[in-house]
């Protein structure tokens, strides 16, 4: 083999290496999600006769360690026997985990989100006939030195019922992973990043499990304990065109 087909061939598999390389850190996506759960979910105000209005969240994300990026499919079923009318699913993050956009969903204002929350997003549904289920592409990052929760709350459209709330139920590892191109995180595991000085874990999130919620005067159950988050917003959430 001549010098210079050993040298062309040596250049493409660089190349290629170089081309694997650039492409690992971007693979923490929705692709990476394993079976869906409704793990951290509970029933609320009582629907409609005929209506049973679940979420789902995968049981398994992964967190791009350079970016912090990471993708969530949120899940809303009705497993009932009629048709929902209409509705609206939220999705709102809480203290590592920010929700930076849902697909085809309003964000809402920050005066209207729930103490203890960042960041969270309305999504409207005219109905969702009986046993159809509709899913959204949410966007997050999580700072893996932080503790994070998702709480996925199915309302009436104008958020004066509740009738099934998941979570805020944590996404975590105790197993970080800081230097691979992305780290693993489970569905209702809280998140043990190491911190600074070692082993030490970093001191995170509320100090409390519940958390008030202002004027609506209702309680938020934190990870561990599902519950109602609110019986209705404090004003209702305007949705986009």
């Amino acid at each position: 083999m001549s010098s210079r087909r050993r040298t062309t061939i040596a250049g493409s598999l660089v190349a290629a290496s170089i081309s694997a390389v650039m492409i690992l850190p971007f693979t923490a996506a929705a692709d990476d999600e394993g079976p869906q759960s409704s793990k951290g979910g509970k029933a609320v105000d009582e629907a409609p006769a005929g209506v049973e209005l679940t979420t789902t969240l995968p049981e398994k994300i992964s967190v791009d360690n350079a970016s912090e990026e990471t993708a969530i499919t949120a899940t809303v079923k009705n497993e009932g026997t009629e048709d929902s009318g209409k509705i609206r699913l939220l999705v709102v993050g809480f203290e590592g985990l920010t929700v930076t956009n849902v697909q085809g969903c309003s964000e809402i204002a920050e005066g209207d989100l729930p103490e203890g929350s960042n960041s969270g997003f309305a999504c409207a549904l005219d109905n969702l006939a009986a046993g159809a289920s509709k899913s959204y592409d949410v966007e997050a990052t999580y700072d893996l030195s932080k503790k994070g929760r998702i709480c996925l709350p199915v309302q009436t459209a104008t958020g004066d019922k509740t009738f099934w709330q998941q979570g805020p139920v944590p996404f975590g590892t105790t197993n970080p992973s800081p230097n691979a191109p992305a780290t693993p995180l489970l569905l209702g595991t809280d998140n043990q990043p190491v911190a600074p000085g070692g082993d030490e874990l970093a001191e995170t999130g509320a100090k409390r499990d519940v958390l008030p919620l202002g004027a609506a005067g209702a309680a938020l159950i934190a990870a561990g304990a599902a519950g109602l988050w609110w019986s209705q917003f404090r004003r209702p959430v305007r949705q986009e065109n």
